[in-house]
């Protein structure tokens, strides 16, 4: 099987003028080009391996589910700037029929010049990190090419492209703290998951920042969904009212006010609401609501970017792949939020 050199020897170029032939650069005159490819078509060549050409033009995209439309959001968004960079997709559902790590392998079968994956197994909070982990570095140490978004993880040495989560638990309390709220309380996601953490952490430093204290009871954990927000505002619901509540998700705001409503509470007469990424729906719900919206599309194109540029063997190969690019919330202020 034939390698680079191989190829640049029987065309009679370099190596480089190949490798740029493969990555469909500039500055090739035509007819060498077409030298090159005539080659190609000629040699069979590697998949994989050192110094291997893996052109196949396809990358994998790896999300957690399709029910909360944050993740169909990032895959349509990820897809269309794959598709300008003249890429195209492998979609997996991580949670439905087959699990990651049976798509990864799947992936690799087919031969895909690299993946993304959303919110990726290791950020699930009932999984084992150190195990997750492992298995990410024996995927990285055999030349897999892969980016994470929103899996934030400093122990593994994957580049990850993700939102101030901090920021995001700040700037929505905050919001409600500016209209008059001071028993605010948190509506979060697994105990565990890092992105409830991180919210948590950012609606305690803003409590505290105006002489509040950010009490244990006001914090109530459920699973990520409807289902979980409105289990999690029901146990705040039971003790001491809140008068105004954060939540780790949208679709854990939509459940949130359901259950309020349910209960014979307004929003946000009697408690004002605040979600967190900003699906459409948000902005059609009855009452509309105030959200702070990843900027997905920015997102997106930094990580196929970052991709891309791992792909490319003309690009300098950093010393720490352990690269991380982080993104600022956006505070969408509508009508479930209200001031006291």
């Amino acid at each position: 099987m034939a390698g680079l050199a191989d190829i640049a020897q029987a065309a009679g170029v370099s190596v480089s003028t190949v490798s740029r032939v493969l990555n469909r650069k500039a500055g090739i005159k035509e007819e060498t080009r077409q030298r090159v490819l005539e080659v190609l078509n000629q040699m069979p060549h590697t998949a994989r391996g050192t110094g291997a050409l893996r052109r196949t033009g396809v990358i994998g995209l790896l999300v957690p589910e399709l029910s909360n439309p944050v993740f169909p959001a990032f895959a349509e968004a990820l897809e269309g700037r794959a598709s300008v960079a003249g890429y195209s997709s492998l979609l997996c559902n991580t949670r439905a029929a087959m699990t990651e790590k049976d798509y990864v392998r799947m992936l690799v079968a087919r031969g895909v010049e690299g993946m993304i994956f959303v919110s990726p197994e290791i950020a699930n909070p009932d999984n084992d990190e150190r195990r997750s982990r492992g298995y990410y570095e024996k995927l990285r140490a055999e030349g897999v090419r892969m980016v994470f978004v929103n899996g934030s993880t400093p122990s593994l040495d994957v580049p990850d492209i993700t939102v101030d989560e901090h920021l995001a638990g700040h700037t929505a309390a905050r919001h409600l703290l500016e209209l008059g709220h001071r028993r605010i309380g948190f509506v979060s996601g697994p105990a565990r998951a890092l992105p409830s953490r991180m919210k948590r952490a950012g609606w305690a430093a803003a409590l505290e920042e105006a002489g509040i204290e950010p009490s244990a009871e006001l914090v109530a954990h459920g699973p990520f969904g409807a289902e979980g927000g409105a289990r999690a505002v029901g146990e705040l619901l039971d003790g001491p009212r809140p008068t105004a509540v954060l939540c780790s998700s949208d679709v854990m705001a939509l459940g949130a006010m359901r259950e309020a409503k349910r209960r014979g509470l307004a929003t946000p007469e009697d408690i004002s609401v605040v979600g967190f990424d900003d699906i459409p729906l948000a902005a059609y719900c009855q009452p509309a609501l105030t959200t702070l919206a990843q900027p997905i599309r920015d997102m997106a194109a930094a990580a196929v970017d970052e991709l891309i540029r791992q792909l490319d063997p003309d690009e300098p190969v950093r010393a720490s792949t352990n690269f991380s690019r982080m993104f600022r919330p956006n505070l969408i202020v509508r009508e479930s939020t209200r001031r006291l």
